[in-house]
């Protein structure tokens, strides 16, 4: 089974300052650092670091060699060619035409799974492309936007959401209203939901788990979630019990929140395995066994 991930491919500025800038005022910088991110660069390099086939459909602009050569030493299928995979400006993640998209997927079948994050456009073309070949789905709808309402999501299969994302997409507020509110419109799916530092939810229509977080102590929480959701699909996808599954999520976007960095916090398979966090196994709540 391979993996085609859709997503974005970002470089991050970080700048070290005392404070956050007031309004009128010039701060002088300590330290300025450049990583790669976007949430698809973070998510395929979790599920690559996971031990999945990955492969990654992206977009980038004239000073992006530095993404590609990381997407290549972590064994990152790109494909990449002039033609498709360099453009001359800023904003490239949202120029992807569906002769594209098309090009891609055809490589892929019902055998496979399309991972979507919402930074990059043509979001529901690529959730009708990949539903006509029999794909296996999973949407990740950040940022939220109206773009997402023009999506079918009846077709996909698994929502990897935070508690703003499913409270503007289903209108609710209260957390169980919520995921009550998501399974019913889609009885079909799966739906993970993280709680900051509350921890992490699944839901599908016969079980609901909580999963606590971890404790650690926290140097950057950008890539966090992207981590989880690498981790949680490639466990997933290995055929672990979901339970399981939010078990080693937790561990490894435990790991990221003490690095650096975005794709640079993400940990390795080896690291997951050995790291020393002794926690619970997640509690299932409200709904009949599945098991």
């Amino acid at each position: 089974m391979r993996i085609i991930n859709f997503g974005s491919l970002n470089l991050d500025y970080t700048y070290s300052v005392d404070h956050i800038v007031e309004p009128g005022e010039t701060l002088d910088t300590k330290e300025r650092k450049i990583f790669c991110g976007g949430k698809g660069l973070n998510q395929s390099i979790a599920l690559a670091r996971a031990g999945m086939d990955v492969h990654h459909a992206g977009m980038i602009g004239e000073d992006g060699e530095m993404l590609v050569n990381l997407c290549r030493q972590e064994n990152i299928h790109t494909h990449e060619t002039g033609q498709n995979s360099i453009l001359l400006y800023g904003g490239a993640n949202r120029k992807f035409s569906k002769n594209y998209i098309d090009e891609v997927l055809a490589d892929f079948g019902e055998d496979d799974i399309v991972l979507l994050q919402n930074e990059i456009n043509l979001v529901d073309y690529v959730i009708e492309a990949a539903a006509k070949r029999k794909m296996r789905i999973v949407l990740n709808p950040s940022p939220y936007n109206t773009q997402i309402d023009s999506c079918d999501l009846s077709k996909v299969n698994l929502f990897l959401v935070n508690e703003i994302e499913g409270a503007q997409m289903t209108g609710k507020e209260d957390l169980s209203d919520i995921l009550d509110e998501m399974i019913t419109r889609y009885p079909k799916a799966g739906i993970v939901m993280t709680l900051g530092g509350d921890g992490f939810v699944y839901q599908d229509a016969q079980r609901r788990f909580y999963q606590d977080s971890l404790h650690v102590p926290v140097k950057n929480t950008t890539g966090a979630g992207d981590t989880f959701t690498g981790y949680f699909l490639a466990s997933l996808v290995s055929g672990m019990d979901v339970r399981e599954c939010l078990m080693v999520a937790t561990r490894a976007a435990a790991i990221a929140v003490t690095r650096e960095g975005a794709a640079d916090s993400i940990p390795t398979r080896q690291e997951v395995r050995e790291i020393d966090l002794d926690f619970e196994r997640p509690q299932e709540h409200g709904m009949e066994s599945g098991d």
